[in-house]
Protein backbone atom coordinates (compact mmCIF):
# COMPACT_ATOMS: atom_id res chain seq x y z
CA UNK A 1 0.00 0.00 0.00
CA UNK A 2 1.35 3.43 -0.84
CA UNK A 3 0.81 6.59 1.46
CA UNK A 4 0.21 10.03 -0.11
CA UNK A 5 1.49 12.74 2.69
CA UNK A 6 0.63 16.20 2.82
CA UNK A 7 2.05 17.61 5.63
CA UNK A 8 1.59 21.21 4.52
CA UNK A 9 -2.04 20.47 5.58
CA UNK A 10 -1.20 20.86 9.14
CA UNK A 11 -1.27 24.32 9.52
CA UNK A 12 -5.17 23.78 8.08
CA UNK A 13 -5.90 21.27 10.53
CA UNK A 14 -4.58 23.03 13.18
CA UNK A 15 -5.96 26.64 12.55
CA UNK A 16 -9.66 24.96 11.56
CA UNK A 17 -10.14 23.47 15.15
CA UNK A 18 -9.73 27.27 16.70
CA UNK A 19 -11.39 29.09 14.39
CA UNK A 20 -15.83 29.23 15.08
CA UNK A 21 -17.83 29.80 12.21
CA UNK A 22 -17.92 28.37 8.88
CA UNK A 23 -15.81 29.77 6.01
CA UNK A 24 -17.90 29.35 3.21
CA UNK A 25 -20.89 31.55 4.78
CA UNK A 26 -18.35 33.98 6.18
CA UNK A 27 -16.83 34.01 2.48
CA UNK A 28 -20.45 34.42 0.76
CA UNK A 29 -20.93 37.77 2.92
CA UNK A 30 -17.47 39.34 3.25
CA UNK A 31 -15.31 40.88 0.92
CA UNK A 32 -13.12 38.83 -1.73
CA UNK A 33 -9.77 39.90 -0.76
CA UNK A 34 -10.45 38.38 2.60
CA UNK A 35 -11.52 35.25 1.61
CA UNK A 36 -9.71 34.82 -1.84
CA UNK A 37 -12.88 34.95 -3.81
CA UNK A 38 -12.35 34.86 -7.43
CA UNK A 39 -16.18 34.39 -7.98
CA UNK A 40 -20.11 34.97 -6.88
CA UNK A 41 -22.56 33.59 -8.86
CA UNK A 42 -26.55 33.51 -7.90
CA UNK A 43 -26.47 30.22 -5.81
CA UNK A 44 -22.73 30.02 -5.28
CA UNK A 45 -18.98 31.20 -4.94
CA UNK A 46 -15.93 30.04 -5.95
CA UNK A 47 -12.65 30.80 -3.83
CA UNK A 48 -8.66 30.00 -3.37
CA UNK A 49 -8.12 27.25 -0.77
CA UNK A 50 -6.10 28.57 1.67
CA UNK A 51 -3.94 25.32 2.31
CA UNK A 52 -3.79 24.54 -1.25
CA UNK A 53 -2.63 21.11 -2.91
CA UNK A 54 -1.60 23.48 -5.79
CA UNK A 55 -1.65 26.95 -7.33
CA UNK A 56 -4.89 27.53 -8.43
CA UNK A 57 -6.42 24.90 -6.02
CA UNK A 58 -10.35 26.20 -6.08
CA UNK A 59 -13.50 25.49 -3.92
CA UNK A 60 -16.68 25.92 -5.04
CA UNK A 61 -19.13 26.25 -2.16
CA UNK A 62 -23.22 26.53 -2.47
CA UNK A 63 -24.33 29.72 -0.39
CA UNK A 64 -26.64 27.06 1.19
CA UNK A 65 -25.59 25.65 4.28
CA UNK A 66 -25.91 21.92 4.20
CA UNK A 67 -23.24 19.18 4.89
CA UNK A 68 -24.40 16.38 2.02
CA UNK A 69 -24.04 16.74 -1.47
CA UNK A 70 -27.51 14.71 -1.76
CA UNK A 71 -29.46 17.69 0.12
CA UNK A 72 -28.49 20.37 -2.04
CA UNK A 73 -31.12 22.02 -3.75
CA UNK A 74 -31.22 20.84 -7.68
CA UNK A 75 -31.04 24.30 -9.04
CA UNK A 76 -27.95 24.66 -6.81
CA UNK A 77 -26.22 21.27 -7.51
CA UNK A 78 -26.84 22.42 -11.20
CA UNK A 79 -24.98 25.62 -10.61
CA UNK A 80 -22.16 24.19 -8.71
CA UNK A 81 -21.57 21.80 -11.31
CA UNK A 82 -22.29 24.64 -14.16
CA UNK A 83 -19.58 26.89 -11.95
CA UNK A 84 -16.62 23.79 -12.05
CA UNK A 85 -17.14 24.07 -15.71
CA UNK A 86 -16.65 26.98 -15.62
CA UNK A 87 -13.54 26.93 -13.82
CA UNK A 88 -12.06 24.58 -15.58
CA UNK A 89 -12.20 26.71 -18.59
CA UNK A 90 -10.65 29.47 -16.30
CA UNK A 91 -8.17 27.58 -14.87
CA UNK A 92 -6.97 25.84 -18.31
CA UNK A 93 -6.59 29.43 -19.54
CA UNK A 94 -4.79 31.34 -16.80
CA UNK A 95 -2.54 28.12 -14.77
CA UNK A 96 -2.61 25.68 -18.02
CA UNK A 97 -2.09 22.63 -16.37
CA UNK A 98 -2.14 18.99 -17.57
CA UNK A 99 -5.59 17.82 -15.60
CA UNK A 100 -7.48 18.20 -13.12
CA UNK A 101 -8.54 16.52 -9.58
CA UNK A 102 -11.92 17.43 -9.06
CA UNK A 103 -13.78 16.43 -5.24
CA UNK A 104 -16.21 16.58 -2.93
CA UNK A 105 -14.78 14.94 0.73
CA UNK A 106 -18.71 14.46 2.18
CA UNK A 107 -18.06 13.83 6.03
CA UNK A 108 -15.46 13.84 8.45
CA UNK A 109 -14.62 10.12 7.86
CA UNK A 110 -13.78 10.72 4.03
CA UNK A 111 -11.47 13.80 4.88
CA UNK A 112 -14.23 16.65 5.05
CA UNK A 113 -12.13 19.40 6.66
CA UNK A 114 -15.20 21.48 6.66
CA UNK A 115 -17.86 18.57 7.26
CA UNK A 116 -21.08 20.98 7.47
CA UNK A 117 -20.56 22.64 4.47
CA UNK A 118 -20.31 20.24 1.50
CA UNK A 119 -17.80 22.19 -1.54
CA UNK A 120 -16.15 21.05 -4.46
CA UNK A 121 -12.58 21.18 -4.95
CA UNK A 122 -10.68 21.67 -8.16
CA UNK A 123 -7.34 21.13 -8.11
CA UNK A 124 -4.97 21.89 -11.28
CA UNK A 125 -2.36 18.71 -11.92
CA UNK A 126 0.68 19.50 -13.84
CA UNK A 127 3.00 16.36 -15.31
CA UNK A 128 5.51 15.39 -12.53
CA UNK A 129 3.45 18.59 -10.03
CA UNK A 130 4.66 16.24 -6.99
CA UNK A 131 8.70 15.70 -5.71
CA UNK A 132 10.78 15.20 -3.16
CA UNK A 133 9.79 18.44 -1.41
CA UNK A 134 6.48 17.72 0.99
CA UNK A 135 8.52 14.70 2.11
CA UNK A 136 11.90 15.55 2.90
CA UNK A 137 11.82 19.19 4.00
CA UNK A 138 8.15 19.35 4.70
CA UNK A 139 7.33 21.79 2.20
CA UNK A 140 5.30 22.19 -0.54
CA UNK A 141 6.85 24.80 -3.17
CA UNK A 142 4.13 27.23 -4.69
CA UNK A 143 5.39 29.44 -7.35
CA UNK A 144 2.71 32.06 -6.71
CA UNK A 145 1.14 33.69 -3.78
CA UNK A 146 -2.52 33.53 -3.17
CA UNK A 147 -3.25 37.44 -3.92
CA UNK A 148 -1.42 37.29 -7.11
CA UNK A 149 -3.11 33.94 -8.33
CA UNK A 150 -6.60 35.69 -6.80
CA UNK A 151 -6.13 38.77 -9.45
CA UNK A 152 -5.46 36.48 -12.45
CA UNK A 153 -8.18 34.37 -11.54
CA UNK A 154 -10.95 37.32 -10.91
CA UNK A 155 -9.81 39.19 -13.74
CA UNK A 156 -10.34 35.65 -16.18
CA UNK A 157 -13.68 34.99 -14.16
CA UNK A 158 -15.23 38.38 -14.96
CA UNK A 159 -14.14 38.32 -18.74
CA UNK A 160 -15.46 34.59 -19.05
CA UNK A 161 -18.64 34.53 -16.93
CA UNK A 162 -21.76 34.67 -18.13
CA UNK A 163 -24.97 35.40 -16.34
CA UNK A 164 -25.06 33.37 -13.02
Amino acid sequence: MKHVWAPWRMPFIEKHEAEPGCIFCRAASDAEEEHYVVLRRSRCLVMLNLYPYNSGHLMIAPYQHVGELQRLESETASDVWATAQLALDVLNIVMQPDGFNLGVNQGEAAGAGIADHVHLHVVPRWSGDTNFMPVLADAKVMPELLTATAVKLRSAFESHAGPG
